[in-house]
């Protein structure tokens, strides 16, 4: 007697399949400018060469492939931070810098701008980007260089044409250098980053602050 073959037990969906294939590289929830902002955090915390891979995937949730793939390598991401930080730092400024405002009170608000800015970080003050970390790697990489002056460039020329407009509606007088008092503010604006990384109390970084709008405003005194 021939002895029917017994159908195949159905198979029902194994822990893989109902599982779900694995995924690989970028995680669903990816967005770009997140991933950036957590990035630039461990950039400005401590610099490029203390930040390592490990340290940045652990900060956005992805490995190390998905950020390869998404921002390069790690000089990448660092330049990328550094952009993001500027376009940060600039939106929040511009319009104080393009105000009809008289110099000093427009120089007060662009001060204590930056002190917001420079003061800010859950585990302490962060400074500024451009003086505490990438002017140091400005020193061996060109392309980190050249955004290092053009930055200082482009804060001098703002400063600069705030003074030459309060000169040129009698706030200050028509012997006013605004190229020298542009320099003059960058400066104080740098020293002041600097302190703020190094815990310097807010008061006090105010303090240097009225000083220095006082000198640089000493001419539209005396005028006065």
């Amino acid at each position: 007697m021939v002895q029917k073959s017994k159908a195949p037990p159905a198979k029902g969906p194994s822990a893989k399949s109902a599982v779900g294939p694995r995924r690989r590289g970028r995680p669903r929830a990816y967005e770009p400018e997140v991933v950036l902002g957590k990035a630039l955090d461990l950039f400005r915390k401590a610099g490029f060469a203390a930040t390592s891979l490990d340290d940045l995937s652990a900060a956005t949730g992805m490995n190390r492939p998905s950020l390869y793939g998404a921002f390069g390598d790690k000089r990448e991401l660092y330049i990328r931070s550094y952009q993001r930080y500027r376009d940060d730092a600039r939106a929040s400024l511009v319009d104080i810098f393009r105000s009809e405002q008289p110099i000093r009170e427009r120089l007060k608000r662009i001060y204590a701008t930056a002190l917001d800015i420079y003061l800010s970080g859950d585990s302490g003050p962060r400074g500024c980007f451009t003086v505490m970390t990438a002017a140091s790697e400005a020193v061996s990489d060109p392309e980190i260089r050249a955004m290092v002056v053009e930055g200082f460039a482009e804060l001098d020329k703002a400063f600069m044409t705030c003074f030459r407009r309060a000169r040129e509606k009698g706030e200050l007088p028509a012997s006013t250098d605004p190229v020298v008092l542009g320099h003059l503010a960058s400066a104080s604006l740098h020293t002041i980053a600097i302190r703020a990384r190094a815990r310097v109390p807010r008061s006090e970084l105010e303090a240097i602050v009225d000083g220095a709008i006082d000198l640089m405003c000493s001419a539209a005194i005396q005028a006065g």
